[in-house]
């Protein structure tokens, strides 16, 4: 395969027609050059061509090989502070012992235990929505509380924090700023929460962090348990408010679709898995440094160089599912890529999908008029991040 020049990372969603789907050039993408030069900027390695992956199969081959593509990007460069027990930059054997501490709290039976309390928040929220009256910013009133209250509970942050992390989220993931800033906005997260630990060291409270000073404070850092929790933070509450809104939006869209997600509980299940892969709110993996000489999808990749795989591009592969770009929530559920692959997948997925089993059937039936306030095209979408969502969504019942 002939190389070209790097090319611009393709953010801006949409094919002209529908703003939900991955940039159209993904398609011919896949069939003529899947994998691709691209000019990315990385926190940890400032701005450099990287390889682009963009067809499904090539794109869980590289998630899932851990002995030919690294999470570390500076093998030689001393791991900053700030990235201290963050499990996404380190591989095994020290990745696999950083999970270890935190799988028992996202088990599939552990989340469900949690569920009396999510569907409390989440009517929590839907009261004050209704109190308030129409018309509502879904994100401020639903998208963004829902997952925020959820997540601070569990790492036992206060809620009343939520203003200064969700600034430091948008600062850390608006690749439009300088990286330096994205820098600051790192360093100072893992700072509060390691504040927060250090207080969980003197009185361990009932909740994640406290969980882990008990019983594996002599095992971990303060450093560690900062970054573990900044993890955690961000994960847990960016990601999901992303698909609330736009999730709802997509929804809105198809009142035939929303009326089965409203009505019946076996379909809330399929839909979500579904709007997981339709939506594909990340853009791309983490970056994966090529440990040896190899080839992915018929290119050459020689070690020391980055690739970084194309997750909404992998979704809308005719190798996954047939007619991908039809919204199906009755589809039988695929394996997608929405939440990764490899031992890097996302820790905190059954905790996504239950609050989103659970959020989306309880909004469309509190608001059975449920509609947007604005044409879609006054819509905001968020185009630079490495998440997709939308900055604001008018909605009225």
């Amino acid at each position: 395969m002939t190389e070209t020049p790097p090319v611009p990372l393709p953010l801006r969603r949409g094919d002209g027609k529908c703003p939900f789907g991955p940039a159209a050039e993904f398609a011919r993408l896949r069939a003529e050059e899947p994998v691709v030069r691209v000019d990315m900027p990385l926190l940890l390695a400032g701005e450099m061509p990287v390889w682009l992956v963009t067809r499904y199969a090539d794109v869980r081959e590289v998630m899932g090989d851990s002995d030919r593509f690294s999470n570390i990007l500076n093998p030689d460069v001393a791991r900053p502070d700030y990235l201290v027990g963050n499990p996404n930059f380190y591989d095994p054997p020290e990745h696999t012992r950083l999970r270890r501490f935190l799988s028992g709290d996202f088990t599939l039976k552990r989340v469900q235990e949690m569920r009396p309390r999510i569907e409390e928040i989440i009517e929590g929220c839907l009261d004050d929505m209704e109190r308030s009256g129409p018309p509502t910013d879904l994100i401020q009133s639903f998208a963004l509380p829902v997952p925020s209250l959820v997540i601070c509970e569990l790492l036992g942050v206060p809620y009343d924090d939520r203003a200064d992390f969700q600034r430091q989220t948008n600062t850390l993931i608006d690749y439009s700023l300088p990286l330096q800033e994205q820098l600051a906005a790192q360093i100072e997260m893992h700072g509060y929460i390691t504040g927060l630990v250090r207080r969980n060291r003197t009185a361990p409270g009932d909740n994640v962090l406290g969980r882990l000073v008990r019983e594996h404070g002599d095992e971990l850092s303060d450093e560690e348990l900062g970054g573990i929790g900044a993890t955690m933070l961000v994960g847990g509450h960016e990601t999901s408010a992303s698909m609330l809104g736009l999730g709802a939006l997509l929804l809105l869209q198809h009142p035939e679709q929303a009326a089965l997600v409203r009505d019946d509980p076996e379909v809330a299940g399929s839909a979500v898995e579904e709007l997981m892969r339709y939506l594909t709110v990340a853009h791309a993996s983490l970056p994966r440094r090529a440990v040896v000489d190899t080839v992915v999808g018929g290119q050459e990749v020689k070690a020391g160089e980055v690739v970084v795989c194309a997750l909404p591009s992998a979704n809308r592969d005719e190798a996954l599912t047939a007619d991908p770009g039809r919204f199906d929530v009755t589809r039988r559920p695929s394996p997608h890529v929405g939440f990764g692959f490899g031992p890097h997948q996302c820790l905190g997925q059954q905790l996504a999908r239950l609050e989103m089993r659970i959020a989306f059937p309880a909004l469309l039936r509190r608001f059975p008029g449920l509609r947007t306030a604005v044409p879609l095209e006054e819509i905001p979408f968020r185009t630079n991040a490495p998440v997709q969502g939308v900055e604001r969504l008018p909605l009225a019942w």
